[in-house]
């Protein structure tokens, strides 16, 4: 009996790597056609005081909503509306400062261009991304994005597959132009996904996450040991600060320097903390970031860190722990 296994997975393999070459050639085709066009839509959005409003039917319609949340995300007030919802009122959601983007491989969705005159009476500019520079819709657009392929990786050259890829790119690059002109910072990506590790990283400062100094072991650097190890394991940050009478960090006792002064054979009753501790220790401001604070910490290979102000008085603490806690890390 004839295995057809190994034919199969041949098969299967081919075609896969078939859609790639032809999704990848119809992004590729794109860039001889980033002309004047790309610019002034570009423009369009940036002279726009209003939000850009994308709409797409099927498969164009999922890109639209996808670009939409892009460009959202970016600094581009967007969202998406349903053109077969906007003529049942959802239209009024579109003003006139409004810019109007609407996705169609055609050119010629007939849910689209229903509401066309409704869109122009509003007085929203238009701006087409479309397969055919000959549509009714790119020929209605101020400005017309071709997003033409020569064939859809479908091997039957039906089911949007190259087309809708293109349009994505082509959204995406769109979206990248425009956060580039207005000068979008990662610190405005973090403000926008606050709920994201960038967000998290980006807003979270030391104060955010910081035991205060109500709540941070300290003792005199004249404390006897067992003062110290009763404040370590009081303060539960596995470490006590030393102070002077106003304040002022001097050093930090640490339950690991603790284990090196056992073996060392350091009498726990007799000694002081202050030849013990750790002088001049690493410290940061509360309206430092975090990330410097595990930054600082994972460079010198320690634990614990102890907020100042610019004097050097004690504010807080952080540990690994607290940054952990915090999904900082």
């Amino acid at each position: 009996m004839t295995s057809t296994k190994k034919p199969v997975h041949n098969r299967v393999l081919e075609l896969a790597a078939r859609t790639l070459r032809i999704e990848a050639a119809a992004v590729n085709a794109l860039i001889p056609r980033l002309d004047a066009a790309f610019v002034r839509a570009v423009e369009l959005v940036m002279a726009g005081t209003g939000r850009v409003i994308v709409s797409g039917m099927g498969k164009s319609g999922h890109v639209a909503r996808k670009l939409a949340a892009t460009l959202a995300s970016t600094g581009t007030p967007a969202y998406f509306v349903h053109p077969g919802e906007a003529s049942h009122g959802d239209l009024g959601m579109v003003q006139g400062c409004d810019i109007f983007l609407a996705l169609s491989n055609s050119g010629e969705t007939e849910e689209l261009l229903r509401i066309l005159p409704a869109v122009r009476r509003q007085g929203a500019k238009l701006i087409a991304m479309t397969g055919n520079p000959a549509s009714t819709l790119a020929r209605a657009a101020d400005v017309h994005l071709d997003a033409s392929v020569a064939e859809e990786a479908c091997p039957l050259n039906l089911a949007p597959t190259a087309s809708t890829t293109a349009a994505l790119a082509l959204g995406d690059a769109l979206a990248v132009a425009l956060l580039d002109a207005r000068g979008f910072s990662p610190e405005d990506f973090a403000r926008s996904h606050p709920g994201g590790a960038l967000g998290r990283r980006l807003l979270t400062y030391v104060r955010d996450v910081m035991h205060t100094a109500a709540s941070v072991p300290a003792v005199s650097p004249d404390a006897p040991l067992t003062e110290a190890i009763l404040a370590i394991s009081k303060g539960g940050l596995g470490m006590t600060a030393i102070v002077d009478a106003d304040g002022l960090i001097l050093g930090i006792f640490t339950d690991g320097d603790l284990r090196r002064a056992i073996e060392w054979g350091v009498d726990l009753h007799k000694a002081r903390i202050g030849p013990l501790m750790h002088a001049n220790p690493y410290r940061i401001a509360p309206e430092k970031l975090a990330v410097e604070a595990v930054a600082i910490m994972e460079c010198r290979r320690v634990n614990q860190i102890l907020v100042a102000d610019a004097d050097g008085r004690l504010l807080g603490a952080l540990n690994m722990h607290d940054l952990f806690a915090a999904k900082v890390i």
